[in-house]
């Protein structure tokens, strides 16, 4: 009984192992841009063309929709396969960056790729991937196609890395693109002006295969107009088919009143995110759903069904395993993290933050005490490259501070994060290290303040 026991447990060892060596090569053989930054990114599609023949085209065994965006993109995915599933299909997501382990990149139904998978991966393709040294963001593209094939998904979502042009994952053909809209990041690499960048996006537009924009922008809107006429393909901007008209916020969900294609009443629909911002998601999604529902010939085996639609978006976290975004994660101090790391995305997030610190304490009994109003401490750091100056703009000036820095290459320096905000009136405590500085924050704060930790999806990963 002890033997038998013992050797399952011996198994158990031996693939936690593995996987955690064969990660370790990927993480140093083929280092994360999320990582290093520059270093990393390779521009061109030729080393993932190389790896896809070499695994035998294994995208074309399933059918995809391709999602990219400056914002949003991840919540647009994570909510498009939640309703997919909802609806019975067998659904992959592939995203990017993971917060806390590797294989949140790559989920079946929600179930992250086991790591007997990761391992059996690289050991097959170890030799090739020694030989092409492709880039990381490649690699773990190949092996999602590779997973979802073996798995024979009916379908994947797909989230673009970096841009959509030459992104890796842009040797796909999907059934669907969706672009969640258009602001300024990685301007390095896909250009200084918002034309630009939405060119670059906009690259993963296919001959023939609709798109959904979901953010109208007079800068931008003609850039994906003539990029869809050029091959055929029809456009639908999100926004003139659905309006949020009003969201009410509770302790479980947020829930949204949408008028869809200007009628007289609005729709209903509960998510279980928290964020503003996915008042912008909401109506893209509603055009994907119901541009995939019209795809009698491909979806035809179950029907996306506005019961489908609905119980979908309102489990959506629970269903993909979608972390955070808006997320609470410890109560009294409320503790707020959000991935949120580019001024588009963070002036929601700071926004909300500041009209709930202000209405926190309205309608609450208190016992007596001097503390009669809700202060925000807000824990803060990002990466080296990170364009600071419109972020600076935006950050509440009466907040109480934390500078930090994660445990990355990439990292802003605390000591720097800190001088930055000095030229704008931005005082606070440096801590260079992300959990002393959220226990800091604790420490200082009142029962019935919030404090935020965010600037970076790798501040946020080592709290969560």
């Amino acid at each position: 009984m002890f033997t038998f026991i013992g050797f399952f447990i011996g198994q158990f060892m031996n693939i936690d192992t593995k996987y955690h060596k064969v990660t370790s090569y990927l993480f140093t053989q083929f280092p994360q841009y999320q990582q290093i930054g520059a270093g990393a990114y390779k521009s061109g599609l030729e080393g993932m063309v190389a790896l896809d023949e070499l695994m035998e085209q294994p995208h074309k065994r399933f059918h995809s929709i391709h999602v990219a965006g400056t914002n949003g993109k991840g919540s647009v995915a994570h909510l498009l396969a939640a309703i997919l599933q909802r609806a019975g299909y067998k659904v992959g997501l592939y995203t990017s960056p993971h917060l806390v382990d590797f294989r949140e990149r790559i989920r079946i139904n929600g179930v992250m790729i086991p790591q007997e998978e990761v391992v059996r991966f690289v050991e097959r393709f170890k030799e090739s991937l020694d030989v092409l040294q492709p880039s990381f963001f490649e690699i773990t593209t190949a092996m999602a196609f590779h997973h979802f094939a073996r798995q024979r998904v009916d379908i994947a979502v797909i989230e673009t890395g970096l841009g959509g042009r030459l992104d890796s994952t842009n040797v796909i053909n999907p059934v669907l693109s969706i672009i969640t809209n258009i602001g300024f990041d990685h301007c390095t690499y896909l250009g200084d002006s918002l034309p630009l960048i939405a060119a670059e996006k906009g690259g993963i537009i296919k001959p023939g295969v609709p798109v959904v924009v979901g953010e109208r922008n007079p800068n931008t809107d003609e850039v994906f107009i003539q990029m869809a006429r050029g091959v055929k393909s029809l456009l639908f901007f999100a926004q003139d088919y659905y309006k949020v008209e009003s969201a009410i916020h509770d302790e479980h969900y947020q829930r949204f009143y949408v008028n869809e294609n200007g009628l007289i009443w609005s729709e209903e629909y509960l998510l279980d995110l928290g964020g503003d911002y996915q008042r912008q998601n909401l109506p893209t999604v509603l055009m994907g759903t119901e541009l995939l529902r019209r795809m009698g010939k491909i979806f035809g085996r179950h029907t996306l069904s506005q019961n489908v639609i609905k119980f979908g978006l309102r489990d959506a976290a629970r269903t993909t395993g979608l972390r955070g975004r808006w997320e609470c994660i410890s109560q009294k101090p409320k503790v707020i993290v959000d991935t949120a790391h580019n001024a588009h995305g963070l002036q929601w997030v700071f926004e909300q933050l500041q009209r709930e610190c202000k209405g926190a304490l309205q309608g609450v009994h208190h016992e007596p005490s001097e503390h009669t109003h809700c202060r925000l401490h807000i824990v803060f750091g990002v990466v080296a490259e990170k364009d600071l100056e419109p972020i600076l703009l935006l950050l509440p000036q009466d907040a109480h501070y934390y500078f930090t820095q994660p445990q990355i290459h990439r990292a802003l320096n605390a000591n720097l994060l800190a001088e930055q905000c000095r030229s704008v009136g931005i005082i606070g405590e440096v801590i260079p290290n992300v959990a002393a500085a959220l226990t800091a924050a604790k420490r200082n704060a009142h029962k019935d303040d919030i404090i935020f930790v965010g600037g970076s999806t790798f501040v946020v990963s080592e709290v969560v």
